[in-house]
């Protein structure tokens, strides 16, 4: 049977046994004392202590599930046998104590007695598989040993029984307090297969224990495992649930191959979950495999894998995909959970994360080399050169150096980046054919009254065109940066893949229709605490004054189609720009776009 297989046969078996079969929570679990699903009895856990009614929202006192849950206790673990960070969990549950006869009905709940009887049925019968032996609780000071299970184990023929402490036989709560109760386990081939709790026991933060009013069972049995002994494999990475993943990370190393492919397994289920990289909570779990990930894949063949720019592993060319794309797309096209449709999502947020993490680590390098290279004073013409091509701030430049013990010649790092600066607009200069510039703003430029009426147009039109990739886009779209000469517009903007031949074409089409729609631009002046209010879009890293100019497109500003920061100048209504093309679209860097564009008569 293949995985497939096996899943289908555990819920069928409950589903005969008079049990409601409940869809897999999310990985964001509702409990906050916890972060993530770690278990499939979370998401049941306010029936465990009689806070919601299994009847009332399921029918019946009796579920199964097949829950995805994720830890990361063992993430070090990860890339031997048997770890994992994301696995699949299938359970029974029975809410409300004893059975009331011998055969349970939908609304009847069971406890001992009946979870093991219906774990042995499956696993002996169903799956045909050879108990080696089990497990319970031998009792301790708090907790008495569970000699019920011992008995009903024997009652059905298994002798082979362990009787285990605290640490192997009693569950905890899931969070800081919850059900609890002591365990029997299932082992099959030397494998813990099946952990059966019954959950006895109310643990408070202080870790006292409580008796439930309501007794409840609590089941979970891992599939990867399950698998395993199922398809007769020695590990869990030789199953159909990881075979087709690991075959397409390009090493030997089986140690490699099965951090890539936990991990970014891992991570496509997180996304579709609705975790996004970040330095708090779920999201620093998310960056961190996934920047584990990059870190292992540079052993094997990173820019095979990411394709960083100009490539992209979103790219429409087959031949352009990375394996971290096929990795991440095979999963979410085999995924038990439907999330194909959150595929492409899924790319995007895997592509620029791992984009930034390889830049960041390619400027580290480069500053490291500068440093290892350099005297005990650092010249500040290097620095410079290190800061303007690979990107970090000087800031970062001297921190680094100090902890190495040394200094950065802050005063040549200022005069080279003068010299830079003069150099930049003597081409600026050149290219207006030799004449001062009549305006220079660093993001316009024109020699002459003709030249600035054309770059005031083109100027308008940047605007319109930032405000219609948001509609097409989304609020992803932030500006980046942009440039304006008496050719063309260029605009810098946040966006996480290539945009599509429509995407380009809508947003274009948009620009027109409010050019031919002659609007107004107006302008007012506001404290910058107020404008920031209008929800008026502004460069994050431009320094405005306050009061601050609010350019927008319409009759007012509440209703204004577009409304920006700026300091102008800006055409008197949207018809004076004539129309305007898009003439390019590429990447600049990780998850940043430019869109070069001109107007015409």
């Amino acid at each position: 049977m293949n995985s497939s297989d096996i899943r289908k046969k555990f819920l069928e078996y409950f589903r005969r046994k008079g049990h409601v079969i409940v869809p897999s929570s999310s990985l964001i679990p509702d409990d906050p004392s916890v972060l993530l699903t770690t278990a499939g009895m979370q998401q049941f856990k306010p029936y465990f202590v009689g806070k919601a009614d299994p009847i009332a929202d399921f029918g019946s006192k009796n579920v199964a599930s097949v829950q995805k849950s994720f830890r990361t206790s063992d993430i070090d673990e990860v890339g031997d046998e048997s770890h994992l960070t994301f696995f699949e969990m299938l359970g029974n549950f029975s809410f409300g104590g004893p059975l009331t006869s011998d055969t349970p009905s939908l609304r009847t709940s069971y406890f001992k007695k009946g979870a093991i009887e219906y774990a042995h049925e499956f696993i002996a019968k169903e799956m045909g598989l050879t108990i080696d032996y089990v497990s319970v609780f031998k009792g301790d000071d708090d907790v008495p040993a569970d000699t019920e299970s011992e008995e009903i184990w024997k009652s059905l023929g298994v002798a082979n029984i362990k009787k285990m402490g605290r640490e192997d036989n009693f569950w905890g709560p899931t969070g800081n307090e919850g059900p609890c109760g002591p365990t029997t386990e299932i082992y099959v081939n030397g494998l813990e297969v099946w952990n059966i709790v019954f959950n006895e026991f109310y643990c408070d933060k202080n870790k006292k224990l409580t008796p439930l009013k309501i007794k409840g069972v609590d089941t979970g049995m891992g599939l990867e495992r399950l698998v395993m002994v199922v398809q007769k494999k020695s590990n869990i990475f030789e199953t159909d649930l990881f075979s087709g993943l690991t075959d397409l990370v390009p090493t030997s190393d089986i140690r490699l191959k099965r951090i890539l492919a936990d991990h970014l397994r891992a991570s496509v289920h997180l996304i579709a979950d609705g975790v996004e990289p970040s330095n708090k909570e779920r999201g620093y779990i998310l960056r961190r495999i996934l920047r584990r990930a990059a870190l292992h894949a540079m052993d094997v063949a990173f820019e095979r894998a990411v394709l960083s720019s100009p490539k992209s592993i979103t790219s429409e060319n087959e031949n352009e995909k990375g394996w971290f794309n096929e990795i991440a797309a095979l999963t979410a096209d085999s995924s038990y959970f439907a999330i194909t449709d959150k595929k492409s999502l899924i790319l995007k947020i895997i592509e620029k994360e791992v984009g930034q993490f390889s830049e960041l680590l390619k400027s580290q390098k480069e500053v490291e080399r500068l440093i290892q290279r350099s005297p005990d004073i650092i010249p500040g013409q290097d620095a410079f050169h290190v800061s303007s091509t690979y990107g970090p701030p000087i800031d970062y430049i001297q921190d680094q150096a100090i902890k190495a013990g040394k200094q950065v010649n802050l005063q040549e790092f200022e005069l080279a980046r003068e010299k830079h600066q003069e150099i930049s607009r003597a081409g600026q200069e050149k290219k207006f054919g030799g004449h001062g510039l009549l305006l220079d703003t660093g993001e316009l430029k024109a020699g002459n009254e003709e030249e600035l009426k054309k770059v005031t147009r083109l100027h308008t039109a940047t605007h319109m065109l930032q405000q219609a990739l948001r509609e097409v886009l989304g609020p992803e779209v932030k500006q980046m940066g942009s440039d304006i000469t008496v050719e063309r517009t260029r605009f810098d903007f946040t966006f996480s893949r290539k945009l599509t031949p429509e995407e380009i074409k809508k947003s274009e089409e948009i620009v027109n229709r409010k050019i031919k729609e002659d609007l107004p631009m107006q302008k007012v002046v506001l404290p910058k605490a107020e404008a920031e209010k209008t929800g008026a879009l502004f460069f994050f890293k431009g320094k405005y004054p306050d009061p601050v100019n609010v350019y927008f497109i319409g009759k007012n500003l509440e209703t204004a189609w577009s409304k920006e920061f700026c300091g102008g100048p800006h055409v008197g209504r949207t018809g004076e720009i004539g129309e305007f093309k898009i003439t390019k679209e590429e990447a600049v860097g990780a998850g940043v776009r430019r869109i070069r564009g001109i107007v015409v008569p």
